[in-house]
């Protein structure tokens, strides 16, 4: 799948999950291609279908600044992040929400650390957020991952990309 048709992918207990072309090509431009490139981060922002368990990432925050970027880590900005999430939801009158969090890894195939799973099981139990689950998006040089996790048993399960 190319950027221009964005990513779709099974979610772990059936429907599937899109990444739109948009929001992919946002997180590519942070992609840790050179020495001493700082990680990036942010949040996934879109919808869940109404009437299926299928969900859309129409857009990602950025970098803002108040963010830590280092080498090997990223720490976001709650509270700036936070004024996105809460603007784009009452823009939406309630359909634009938080779906999870994004950020770079400076290599090739992405894996999450112990420091990232265990900041995505804090999130699950501790962020509010609509339905069962979050996703959360590690950007490698050369793939993009994507996790998603669940509020009832904590469990972090890789997703596969359609077809």
């Amino acid at each position: 799948m190319t950027v221009m048709e964005g990513l779709l992918l099974r979610r772990a207990r059936g429907a599937v999950v899109k990444v739109d072309s948009t929001a992919l090509a946002r997180m590519l431009e942070y992609r840790q291609e050179g020495e001493n490139q700082d990680e990036a981060g942010g949040v996934l922002l879109g919808r869940h279908i109404v009437g299926c368990r299928d969900v859309v990432v129409d857009e990602v925050t950025c970098p803002m600044p108040g963010d830590l970027r280092m080498l090997t880590a990223f720490h976001r900005d709650r509270e700036r992040h936070q004024q996105v999430i809460d603007e784009r939801w009452r823009d939406s009158q309630g359909t634009c929400l938080y779906l999870g969090e994004w950020h770079t890894h400076p290599e090739p195939y992405p894996m999450p650390s112990l420091v990232d799973v265990v900041d995505w099981c804090r999130r699950l139990r501790q962020d509010q957020f609509h339905g069962e689950s979050l996703f959360f998006i590690i950007v490698g040089i050369r793939e993009v991952c994507i996790w998603e996790g669940f509020r009832d048993s904590l469990e972090l399960v890789q997703l596969r990309p359609v077809g």
